[in-house]
């Protein structure tokens, strides 16, 4: 009977071991220091850092430098200027790229852009001293973290 009890306490302590080994993905052994920051999010200002730059009257040039192993989706993608006093919200035309064709775990087929991407707007109106322009995307890391759709105001 005692030894028994210890077979059993002996197949208690090898249970957690042999359940975390059949789990899918990394093993804990895996897992160090620097893999261990893979696995969570960027915040969204080093995940898809942007600069926006102003070039002939009424043009203006937005460039991203999405961190590594992230991307944004072409199809997220839009631009609106909003003009006071009476807010008027205007959409904003833009010139963008061909992107990487990715079949991806969220949206199916779409066009991607990695690391540095360039897209240039064509305001529809002179913009007032206190007009805004908003900036709308969306991206994902490489492995299966989403951010939210983003919607953010720019002073110009």
């Amino acid at each position: 009977m005692h030894r028994a009890k210890i077979l059993f306490a002996c197949g208690l302590a090898v249970l957690p071991q042999i359940l975390v080994a059949q789990l899918d993905g990394p093993s804990l052994g895996s897992f160090t220091d620097s893999s261990r920051s893979q696995w969570r999010p960027l915040p969204l200002e080093q995940a898809f850092p942007f600069y926006v730059s102003e070039g002939e009257p009424g043009t203006y040039r937005i460039v991203w430098e999405a961190a590594e192993e992230h991307y944004l989706y072409k199809h997220r993608f839009k631009f609106s200027l909003r003009q006071l006093p009476a807010l008027k919200i205007l959409p904003v035309a833009f010139e963008i790229p061909e992107g990487i064709h990715k079949t991806d775990q969220f949206f199916g087929e779409v066009e991607v852009y990695y690391s540095k991407l360039a897209i240039d707007l064509i305001l529809p109106e002179k913009p007032s001293a206190d007009a805004i322009l908003v900036v709308e995307f969306q991206g994902c890391a490489e492995w299966g973290f989403c951010y939210p759709p983003q919607e953010i105001p720019f002073e110009l």
